[in-house]
C-alpha cells in the first residue's frame, strides 16, 4: 500500500510512506489525459522516496506518477480553467498489493482498483492455510507449504511450481508440462513389448479392491499414512481415497462379478451343493452355500454362492427355506443333483424339504438316489472321537505335558537345549492339540514321541513337572498314532478340492475297514475296546451301500466292478455283499438311460432330418465279399450294446507306476468322450460330486482359514460381499490363501 499526502502537489512535493509490502518494481501510470508534463519522476527532490528505494525496494530503479491520476484519485477537482492546477489537501489512497502481478500480466495501473481478488495465476494451485499462527501458501499437488505475507511476491512459488514433481506427473500429456509419454514393458504370452504408459485411476482403484478382497486387508489400511506414500513412491498420480469409498467399490464389483457368475452358471446342466453353519462372535449365524461343477474344458470348479445370516432357532425348514431362496436368486433351482451335509438331525429335515420340493417341479435328478452325500469327513471325526476315549489318560499326560512346557519360556528353552544336546534329528517343535480336532491331536502325538526322550531328561531337572507319560504310556501313544497316521491321509484324500474325490472314496474306505478288522484281532485291552467303538461308528453310517461312493469308483477306468466285486465282500456279511452289488449295478443302469433319454429325442431328430434330405441312405445296401468275410473272421459289436457294457467289457485301465497316483479320471473320460458319448456326460456329473464339505467349511472353520474379528465386525450384507467375492477371485487368478496359525504350526511340527 503506498498513501500520498498533498497540500500542493508539485515536482518534488510527493511524499510516498510504505506500508504492508515487501518488494516493489516499478509503479508507471501510463496514458496521462492531462498532459505528459504531468508526469514526474519519482525520487527527483525526494529524500523520503530514496530511502523507502533503499531500505524497503532494493530492486527498483525508476517509478512514474501521473498527476492526472492523483488529481483523480483525491477529493479535489481541477479547475476547468488550468490545465496543470494542483489538488490540495488530498489524501490519496494508492494500491500497491499486486503491483508485480499487474506489470507481469499487462495490467494497466489505471485498470487497477482499490481492493481485489488474487489475479496471479500461481493462486490456481496454491491455497493460502494458517499454520500454527502463520500464513502458508499450500501447493494443491505435494502439499508443501512456502512462505506466504499479505502483499507479498510469488516469485518463490512459481520458481516452487517450476520444480513440483507431482505437477509435472499430472501435466503428462496436456497442453503443459512434459511432452514424452512413459514406457513400460507388457509381457503377453512370454514376449516382452514396449508399450505406452497412461495412468487409469478407474484400473488403479480396480486393483485394490480386488487386492483387498482376495487376502482379506482390512479397509482402513487404505488410509495408513505409509500406505499412501507407498503407493505414491510407485506412482505418483496415486490419489489416496477412504476406506468408505473403497467399501462401495468392493459392493458395485461384488454385484458385477455376480451377474458374470450367474451367466456362467446358465450354461451348466447339473450343479452339487456343499453346505455348513456357522456362528460369528456377535452370535450371529451364517450359513455357507457352495456350487460345485465341470467347465466346458472338463475343469473341476467351485464357486462360494451365499454367505448368508440365518436367523435362529436354525430348523431344517429354516435351512431348507434358506436354501431354496439361495437357488432362485441365482437362477439354478432345476440344475442340482447332489446336496453335501455333515450329520445333524437338522439337515436330515432340510434335505426331506428340498427332495420334496424338486419332486413337485419334476427336477430331482437322479430319480433321487443319490441326492443326500453324508460327508465322510465328518464320519471320520466322530469315528475317531470315539476311539480316542479309550485311551484318554495317556492322550491327557501328553496334552498337559506340552501345556506345562509352552506357558513357560524358561522351560522351553531348558526343553530345547536337551534335543540340542542329546543331537536328535527332529525339526518338530511341541504342538498342543485343539480337543475336538483328532488331526491336531495326531500331531501333537507325532511329535511328542519324536521327543520321548526328552521328557524323561526334562524330569530330572524340574520337580515341578508332573506328567511324564510311563513306557507303556508311550506304546500306547505310538500304536494310536499309526491308526491315526492312516485316518490323516484318508482324510486328506477326501478333501481335496482340485481333483474329484467320489471316484477315490471306495478305496479309501477300504483302507479304513481293513486296519479296524486287523486291529480287532490285537491281543491287547485297549486296542480292542478302541476298535469295537469305531466300528460301531463305522457300520451305522456305512452299513448301507453309500452309491455315489459305489458309482463313483465303477466310473474310475483303474477299477471298474473289480474293486466292487473285490472289497464289498469284505466290508458286508456273507449274507448281504451280493445284494449290495446288485443294488450298485441296478443303480448304474437306471443312471445311464436317464442320460441316454435326455439326448433320444435330439438323436431322433436329427436322424429323421438326415434321411429325409438322402433318401438314398436309407436304403439297405447290398453287402459285398468284404463284409462277409468279415462277419466270418470277426467278433461283431451288437447295435443294441449299450456304453456302459462296452466300457465294462473292456476291463481296467492300467497307467505307469508314476502316473498312478496323479491319474486323473476327467482326463481320461474328456479323451475318451466321442467313444461313450452319454456315459461320459453322467461320469462328468457323477465325478463332480463333493463327498464332504470342506470347500463350505474353509469360509469360516480350521480346516481352511477362521473368519477373524475384523470380518464378523462387518455388516452381514458386507461380509458375504467380501467372502463370496474373495472366492471367486482367488479362484480365477489362482491365489491360494494361507492357511490358519494352528494349520501352519502342524505344518512345520
Amino acid at each position: 500500500m503506498a498513501i500520498c499526502n498533498t497540500d500542493t502537489v508539485g515536482d518534488s512535493e510527493l511524499v510516498f510512506i510504505a506500508a504492508k509490502f515487501t518488494s516493489l518494481k516499478k509503479l508507471c501510470i501510463k496514458n496521462c489525459p492531462i498532459s505528459d508534463t504531468g508526469v514526474k519522476s519519482v525520487g527527483e527532490g525526494c529524500p523520503s522516496l530514496v530511502k523507502l528505494k533503499v531500505k524497503r525496494c532494493r530492486g527498483v530503479t525508476k517509478a512514474s506518477v501521473c498527476t492526472a491520476f492523483l488529481h483523480n484519485s483525491c477529493d479535489a477537482q481541477l479547475s476547468p480553467s488550468s490545465e496543470m492546477s494542483r489538488p490540495t489537501k488530498a489524501n490519496i489512497v494508492i494500491d500497491m498489493e499486486d503491483v508485480d502481478k499487474d506489470d507481469e500480466m499487462g495490467i494497466d495501473a489505471t485498470e487497477a482498483k482499490t481492493s481485489r481478488k488474487k489475479r496471479s495465476v500461481v493462486w490456481k494451485e496454491f491455497e493460502i492455510i494458517t499454520n500454527s499462527g502463520d500464513m502458508k501458501a499450500r501447493c494443491n499437488h505435494c502439499k508443501h507449504n512456502l512462505a506466504y505475507k499479505k502483499g507479498g511476491a510469488t516469485t518463490h512459488l512459481k520458481r516452487h511450481l517450476k520444480l513440483c514433481t507431482p505437477r509435472k506427473a499430472t501435466l503428462v500429456g496436456k497442453d503443459k508440462g512434459p511432452k514424452q509419454s512413459l514406457l513400460s514393458f507388457d509381457v503377453t504370452e512370454g514376449d516382452e513389448m514396449l508399450s505406452i504408459f497412461k495412468y487409469d485411476k478407474g484400473k488403479v482403484r480396480e486393483e485394490l479392491v480386488k487386492m483387498f478382497v482376495v487376502h482379506e486387508y482390512p479397509f482402513r489400511m487404505v488410509e495408513h499414512e505409509f500406505f499412501t506414500k507407498f503407493c505414491r513412491s510407485l506412482n505418483p498420480k496415486y490419489e489416496p481415497i477412504k476406506r468408505q469409498t473403497l467399501k462401495l467399490d468392493c459392493m458395485k464389483m461384488y454385484i458385477s462379478e455376480k451377474e458374470s457368475l450367474k451367466l456362467a452358471l446358465a450354461g451348466i446342466n447339473k450343479i452339487s451343493l456343499t453346505s455348513d453353519l456357522w456362528t460369528s462372535n456377535q452370535s450371529i449365524g451364517y450359513m455357507c452355500l457352495t456350487g460345485h461343477f465341470m467347465d466346458s474344458e472338463w475343469k473341476l470348479q467351485k464357486r462360494i454362492l451365499n454367505f448368508c445370516p440365518l436367523e435362529p432357532p436354525h430348523t431344517g425348514l429354516a435351512i431348507a427355506d434358506s436354501i431354496s431362496e439361495c437357488l432362485i436368486d441365482w437362477g439354478i433351482e432345476d440344475k442340482i443333483s447332489t446336496i453335501t451335509l455333515d450329520n445333524a438331525s437338522s439337515n436330515d429335515l432340510a434335505v426331506r424339504a428340498l427332495k420334496e420340493n424338486f419332486e413337485a417341479k419334476e427336477k430331482l435328478h437322479f430319480g433321487g438316489k443319490i441326492f443326500l452325500v453324508r460327508c465322510c469327513a465328518h464320519i471320520l471325526n466322530l469315528m475317531v472321537q470315539d476311539g480316542l476315549t479309550e485311551i484318554r489318560d495317556v492322550i491327557e499326560n501328553i496334552r498337559e505335558s506340552v501345556k506345562y512346557l509352552k506357558l513357560s519360556p524358561s522351560r522351553l528353552y531348558k526343553f530345547n537345549e536337551i534335543v540340542k544336546s542329546l543331537k536328535l534329528s527332529t525339526s518338530k517343535r511341541l504342538i498342543l492339540d485343539v480337543p475336538t480336532r483328532w488331526n491336531s491331536t495326531y500331531a501333537m502325538l507325532e511329535c511328542a514321541l519324536e521327543n520321548k526322550s526328552v521328557f524323561s531328561r526334562y524330569k530330572e531337572r524340574d520337580y515341578n513337572y508332573k506328567w511324564l507319560p510311563s513306557d507303556e504310556d508311550w506304546k500306547r501313544a505310538a500304536e494310536v498314532s499309526k491308526f491315526l497316521e492312516v485316518i490323516n491321509d484318508v482324510t486328506k484324500v477326501f478333501s481335496g478340492r482340485k481333483y474329484p474325490t467320489s471316484n477315490l472314496f471306495l478305496r479309501q474306505i477300504w483302507k479304513v475297514r481293513k486296519m479296524l478288522n486287523d486291529m480287532s484281532t490285537d491281543n491287547r485291552d485297549f486296542v480292542k475296546r478302541m476298535t469295537l467303538k469305531m466300528k460301531e461308528k463305522f457300520d451305522k453310517y456305512w452299513g448301507e451301500c453309500n452309491l455315489v461312493m459305489a458309482i463313483g469308483a465303477v466310473l474310475d477306468p483303474r477299477y471298474k466292478m473289480k474293486l466292487i466285486l473285490y472289497s464289498f465282500p469284505k466290508i458286508y456279511p456273507a449274507d448281504d455283499f451280493q445284494r449290495h452289488i446288485d443294488d450298485v449295478r441296478e443303480s448304474l443302469e437306471f443312471l445311464y438311460k436317464e442320460y441316454l433319454s435326455v439326448d433320444s429325442q435330439i438323436n431322433s431328430s436329427m436322424s429323421s432330418s438326415t434321411y429325409d434330405s438322402n433318401p438314398s441312405q436309407a436304403k439297405k445296401q447290398k453287402t459285398d465279399d468284404f463284409d462277409e468275410w468279415v462277419i466270418t473272421n470277426s467278433d461283431i459289436i451288437p447295435g443294441n450294446k449299450s456304453e456302459i457294457d462296452m466300457y465294462l467289457d473292456e476291463g481296467v485301465y492300467k497307467p505307469g507306476n508314476e502316473e498312478y497316483e496323479d491319474f486323473d479320471a476327467l482326463n481320461w473320460w474328456k479323451a475318451n468322450s466321442l467313444k461313450f458319448r452319454h456315459l461320459s456326460k453322467m461320469a462328468r456329473d457323477i465325478l463332480s460330486i463333493p463327498i464332504t464339505t470342506v470347500a463350505s467349511e474353509s469360509a469360516f472353520s480350521a480346516g481352511g482359514r477362521v473368519l477373524d474379528q475384523y470380518r464378523s465386525s462387518l455388516k452381514p450384507e458386507t461380509v458375504q460381499a467380501l467372502i463370496c467375492m474373495g472366492d471367486w477371485l482367488r479362484q480365477d487368478f489362482g491365489v491360494e490363501l494361507a492357511s490358519n496359525v494352528e494349520n501352519e504350526c502342524m505344518q512345520e511340527g
